[in-house]
């Protein structure tokens, strides 16, 4: 286990050695016979969950086991958007505790994370698409939330090049969170993955879990490909493959998987510097560090668990940038890559016990997993170590399903494909 600590003077010394002198960020031990939690999936959450439960809860006898590599998931594989411009009372606490959490992250977890707060706008296009930004600005506010409405003129001295003359869907105006922005995904990952090795959390990759040993009704192991690993409580943070782990024990969720896809051009001079979102099409920008301009959409509408996309989506989100900003015509895309959603029945997410005594959930992200990783990790790890709720996460128990009393956060009904 590492005891070296990033800063200025580490960095010098290590110049002056010629960079010889840094260990690991983290180890790759063996599995033991047996942990006091396992979490299943070493993507953000995953990761997360495990710092949280070392550094806040002292629970440090855990596991995190991933079927592949550290950040070869979703967390890998997004477009780096964070933000808790949300509207509904069971999301607004939840996602603006994961903004705060990003704000003090590098710090937390001494790692660079390039948390960048360049603000997120996005634009509406109609009298009844400003009158819904307003009343999820005022949401917003009344959550303790920083929102302002902007009008075209402040939106022209801040995004120059959209298409305010000869726009098809002309803009009106735009709800901004000046909080809100980018962070790197990668290094989300390695942050996490260093931080929580720091206190003694075993991280085993290329482990696949394929099988749970449940004795009772209550868990009391997982079986793996390296081997049989016990464990007094487990934790499932598997994104897009949650259905399918679920089902190991006998477990059938209320999600469905589909392909995400994400673009990235080739390297331009800076050309926007803040996050930008079409109010009259799915689709949304930024440009990368590195100058490239980086941008998504929908889902694809079927149903996959592979990590790649079809042309249809490719074509609609190209169409969804240039209506919005022509200018962008003659960049090249340079590369697309994909993430399973696991994509709930309302939109909302899902951090709760299960049937199976010991065993846990974190699950139903849609498109939000990304920038929950911190408040996700938090809540988890706070339900997995003292065995109730978070009050921030308290709205995303399974039962609500059953009662009737979802969280739709766009209003458009119980279909995974349009959330």
């Amino acid at each position: 286990m590492t005891s070296d600590r990033y800063s200025i003077f580490s960095l010098l010394r290590e110049t002056l050695n010629g960079h010889k002198g840094w260990r690991p960020a983290w180890r790759s031990p063996d599995p033991k016979p047996s942990y006091d939690v396992v979490i299943v999936g070493g993507g953000g959450h995953g990761l997360a969950t495990a710092h949280y439960l070392a550094s806040r809860y002292g629970v440090t006898n855990v596991a995190v086991l991933e079927k592949g590599w550290i950040g070869g998931g979703n967390v890998g594989r997004n477009t780096t958007i964070v933000r808790s411009n949300y509207l509904l009372p069971g999301n607004v606490p939840f996602y603006e505790h994961s903004m705060k959490l990003w704000e003090g992250l590098e710090q937390d977890l001494n790692y660079n994370a390039m948390v960048s707060q360049r603000g997120v706008v996005n634009l509406f296009h109609s009298d009844g698409q400003r009158d819904a930004y307003v009343r999820r600005g005022n949401s917003m506010r009344m959550h303790g939330v920083d929102a302002e409405l902007l009008d075209v003129a402040a939106l022209k001295r801040i995004l120059p090049m959209l298409d305010f003359d000869n726009a098809r869907f002309p803009i009106k105006g735009a709800l901004r969170q000046r909080r809100g922005g980018t962070v790197r995904h990668d290094a989300v990952a390695w942050g996490y993955a260093r931080a929580a090795d720091r206190r003694g959390v075993d991280i085993i990759q290329n482990c696949e879990v394929t099988g749970f040993r449940i004795e009772n009704g209550r868990i009391s192991g997982v079986e793996t490909s390296r081997g049989f690993i016990g464990a007094a409580k487990v934790g499932l943070a598997c994104a897009g493959n949650s259905s399918r782990v679920a089902q190991m024990a006998g477990l059938r969720l209320p999600i469905e998987s589909h392909a995400l896809q994400a673009f990235v051009s080739e390297g331009i001079k800076p050309f926007i510097d803040t996050v930008c979102t079409f109010g009259a099409g799915h689709f949304y920008i930024s440009q990368s560090d590195k100058g490239g301009l980086v941008f998504g959409g929908d889902i694809d509408g079927y149903n996959s668990y592979a990590q790649r996309g079809n042309l249809p989506t490719v074509e609609d989100v190209a169409e969804g940038g240039m209506a919005l900003m022509p200018s962008i015509g003659r960049v090249r895309m340079l590369r697309s890559w994909g993430g399973i959603m696991d994509m709930s029945m309302d939109g909302s997410p899902i951090i709760d016990r299960t049937p199976v005594d010991g065993l846990f959930l974190n699950a139903g992200w849609c498109y939000g997993g990304f920038k929950a990783t911190p408040a996700s990790g938090d809540c988890f790890a706070h339900l997995i170590a003292r065995g109730e709720p978070h009050p921030v996460g308290a709205a995303y128990r399974l039962p609500r399903f059953a009662t009737g009393r979802t969280i739709d956060e766009k209003g458009v009904g119980a279909q995974p494909n349009l959330h």
